[in-house]
């Protein structure tokens, strides 16, 4: 790490509560008083909201919820708007159905780097396991080798790297724009630097690849990618797959970018929304 870190942890969610709060539950274990956590709520309904108030697990660091109103997949706005409405100045992104674990704060600080941006990895987890997870017959951030391993052999997870923690692993730097397993479920930027691109383009509509263009215009401005395996991992908690019939035009928008050099997003976080009265920012804590 390069200089002093204070880490705002943005959280997605969309009305799925009890797989947010196994994140949140992840988090608190984690975070001390100079940490910050912003649940990014992409319109999520007064019941949802109301149950995450019920359960929320007690934190040391400041928590805020900032929603929006519902207006169809529009994670690049909720993302934005938790970016910046964060006090931090290093962004680590989480989707609210990403547990992190046990070791995720360290392992990001560890990785921060001035002139970086860090790519997390994932474990994903099968539907039986994401369900005995929720409803708290799990308690995977206490699992051991042996539950990892009998999970791996069921076929309840897909890998098993996350068991050897080697932040200092070699050959972590990607200099060049790869598309190879971009994942803004678990990334993380220096506040700065995502400001400077102006953050996640909003342009990008439906599911796919807003990722994939916020990393190119990284790289654009300079910044090299760092890959977070056997450090960051999250446990990816199974769901039902989300509509990608965006995924084709927002692919093609990609690789018409990647020629012109672009560094800035359309619309983004700079141009976004603070101030406006569909917004709202509550403090949890």
């Amino acid at each position: 790490m390069d200089t002093d870190i204070h880490t705002s942890f943005v959280v997605l969610t969309y009305n799925r509560v009890d797989a947010l709060l196994q994140v949140l539950k992840g988090l608190a274990r984690q975070c001390h008083p100079g940490h910050e956590v912003i649940i990014a709520d992409d319109g999520s309904s007064r019941k949802s909201i109301d149950s995450l108030m019920t359960d929320l697990p007690r934190f040391s660091c400041p928590i805020k919820h900032v929603w929006h109103p519902d207006t169809g997949f529009t994670a690049s706005r909720a993302r934005n708007l938790g970016a910046i409405n964060s006090t931090g100045n290093y962004l680590v992104f989480l989707d609210g159905d990403c547990i992190p674990n046990p070791s995720f704060v360290e392992a990001h600080e560890a990785l921060a780097g001035i002139g970086h941006f860090v790519n997390g990895s994932r474990v994903l987890l099968s539907e039986k396991l994401t369900r005995r997870v929720v409803t708290d017959e799990v308690a995977i951030m206490d699992a051991t080798m042996s539950d990892w391993i009998r999970w791996r052999l069921g076929g309840d997870v897909n890998k098993l790297a996350h068991l050897l923690y080697w932040p200092s692993a070699p050959m972590r730097r990607e200099r060049r724009f790869l598309w190879e397993k971009i994942r803004s479920c678990n990334f993380a930027v220096w506040k700065n630097d995502f400001l400077k691109i102006n953050g996640f383009d909003e342009t990008f509509e439906g599911w796919g690849h807003e990722d994939a263009d916020l990393v190119l215009r990284l790289h654009n401005a300079g910044l090299q990618r760092i890959n977070g395996h056997c450090c960051t991992e999250v446990y990816h908690l199974w769901h039902c797959q989300h509509s990608r019939s965006s995924e084709g035009v927002n692919y093609q928008r990609v690789l018409s970018r990647i020629e012109s050099g672009i560094l800035i997003a359309s619309k983004g976080a700079t141009d976004v929304h603070s101030g406006n009265s569909d917004v709202v920012i509550t403090a949890l804590n």
